[in-house]
């Protein structure tokens, strides 16, 4: 991901306002008893609007708060029919791409949203409001400060990515059902990166191996610090610090990173010890096979001009 170079004092109360936002979600649910509150893609979101300015998230603002509003709604109803989890899993995944090609624009943070609520078992209404008051305020710091840079609104889909990412993403879900483990067929998080990643202009297995890295790396610090403290405001902050201090270590941006540590407030407490083997596992599949993908698959320029 790319953003602008801001001066420093600039960056450092961008990433203050992304880093409260996201301590003040957590401070509500801690105080409210409602661990639905907790939304882990909204940490991301609000590093990636509003510290990294990231401007492919912000070609439609209005998307910000709608996109993730209504995969929310599709996951959320979902979840409440009476199917086995990777049924669940495989149908909002089909709904919410042809939502992507019906309007023809998408958003990868969207992915998340709409699978979070199944993969977290989400019951209460409470999720979906707090989807909708979280994104809705992230639109309107986008709007009020001015982050987006004057841009073309639309956002050419390219359809042979959108297959290939629904191709990994359902034959890592059959792996998980035929292995027994159906709640590791997908983490919401690594969706989005595996999105992102068939979309980027170029791509290499040395990409894909940090990529791998600095997730599990998040699961695993998220993961410890949430077994081991009891105040979630402290583990909020412990862990946007850590994170920051992660990427900054490998040079990367990559939002999904901030996400990864709250999965620990959401996922069921006998799945919590299993994400960082689980991050492992689903990023080496689904990266390797995007790397496999942009090096054999993918169309070559040259041999589309010829």
């Amino acid at each position: 991901m790319q953003s602008p170079s801001l001066p420093r004092r600039e960056a450092l109360a961008s990433y203050a306002c992304a880093f409260v936002f996201i301590i003040a979600m957590v401070a509500v649910a801690a105080a409210l008893g409602d661990r639905e509150i907790v939304l882990p893609e909204i940490a991301a979101m609000a590093v990636a609007l509003w510290a990294y300015r990231e401007q492919s998230w912000m070609r439609r603002p209005e998307a910000i708060f709608l996109w993730p509003s209504i995969t929310a709604v599709m996951g959320f109803g979902t979840n409440l029919l009476a199917l086995p989890f990777a049924a669940k899993l495989a149908i909002v995944l089909i709904t919410m791409l042809s939502f992507f090609a019906l309007f023809r624009y998408s958003l990868a943070p969207a992915l998340a949203t709409g699978f979070l609520p199944i993969v977290t078992n989400a019951t209460e209404a409470s999720f979906l409001i707090s989807i909708g008051v979280t994104t809705f305020v992230l639109m309107l710091g986008v709007a009020a400060v001015r982050l987006r840079k004057p841009a073309d609104r639309s956002a050419p889909l390219n359809p042979r990515a959108m297959l290939a990412y629904g191709t990994i993403t359902l034959a890592w879900m059959g792996l998980a059902w035929a292995a027994g483990y159906p709640q590791l067929g997908l983490i919401p998080p690594v969706t989005v990166v595996v999105y992102e990643s068939l979309h980027m202009k170029m791509y290499s297995a040395k990409m894909a191996l940090k990529q791998a890295a600095v997730l599990t790396l998040s699961a695993t610090i998220g993961v410890a610090l949430f077994l081991t403290l009891d105040s979630w405001v402290l583990i909020a902050a412990l862990d946007l610090l850590l994170m920051a201090g992660l990427l900054r270590l490998f040079r990367m941006r990559v939002p999904a990173v901030y996400a990864f540590p709250f999965l620990a407030f959401v996922f069921p407490v006998e799945a919590v010890r299993n994400l960082p083997i689980a991050a492992a596992l689903i990023c080496t599949f689904s990266l390797g096979l995007v790397v496999l993908y942009r090096r054999w698959l993918e169309p070559r320029p040259s041999l589309v001009a010829s």
